[in-house]
């Protein structure tokens, strides 16, 4: 399991970050300043740091420093949104720049993006009987193997990295596509049914009335 450490001094954001992080099978531990921030970064491994900029104490740019020294990648999670502020925080090192408010699906596919870029990304996620290889790109339901398209591989990614959480369509084509949503839903509905159909899934995999679906993490 990854392990993050969150510093922000907003207590409520940490919170609901963290509360996040682990929906999503991530380890979390919160820091409400730069201090504490720094002092756990010496005593522990961390795979991932989330870093606010302007901190009590020691700020985020003097934590990125020294997360460097001791090869953790960064995110930078901050109200800081002017392209100075975010120019500075990549040329000094951090790995990704994200202001704030962010949407939280928006936060984990940037983690999960970061965690894969250094290597770090489980080679395993599991959901019941559902599971998949990271490394090696393959699904498996029962024990047997399901054979799935690039697009449907990530959306089923999407969706696990995302139990009991309802995706909006918008947010889904723009994370499983790479590109703007246009508004129109066909690929996206289109996708699911398939993916529904190879994999079993038509009971857990549920739609939500006006948002988009569901992932369900266990079935009655």
């Amino acid at each position: 399991m990854n392990k993050i450490l969150i510093v922000e001094d907003e207590e409520a954001i940490a919170n609901l970050i963290r509360m996040n992080l682990q929906h999503a099978g991530y380890s979390c531990e919160v820091a409400n300043d730069g201090n504490a921030g720094a002092d756990m970064m010496a005593e522990n491994n961390y795979d991932l740091c989330l870093f606010d900029i302007m901190l009590p104490g020691i700020n985020g740019y003097e934590l990125l420093e020294y997360a460097k020294s001791l090869h953790m990648p960064v995110i930078f999670l901050t109200a800081k949104g002017e392209t100075l502020d975010k120019v500075k925080g990549l040329k000094m090192g951090a790995d990704d720049y994200i202001t704030k408010p962010f949407e939280i699906i928006e936060l984990l596919a940037r983690v999960e993006n970061v965690l894969r870029r250094f290597h770090k990304v489980e080679q395993d996620i599991r959901i019941g009987d559902l599971e998949i290889n990271m490394v090696a790109r393959t699904v498996k339901k029962g024990g047997k193997d399901i054979s799935l398209t690039i697009k449907e591989f990530e959306l089923l990614l999407l969706f696990m990295r995302n139990p009991d959480r309802a995706l909006y369509r918008e947010m889904i084509y723009e994370q499983v596509w790479d590109s703007p949503y246009m508004g129109d839903s066909r690929t996206v509905d289109l996708h699911v049914q398939r993916l529904r159909k190879k994999a079993g899934l038509e009971q857990q995999i549920e739609s939500v009335y006006k948002v988009g679906y569901r992932f369900r993490s266990s079935v009655s």
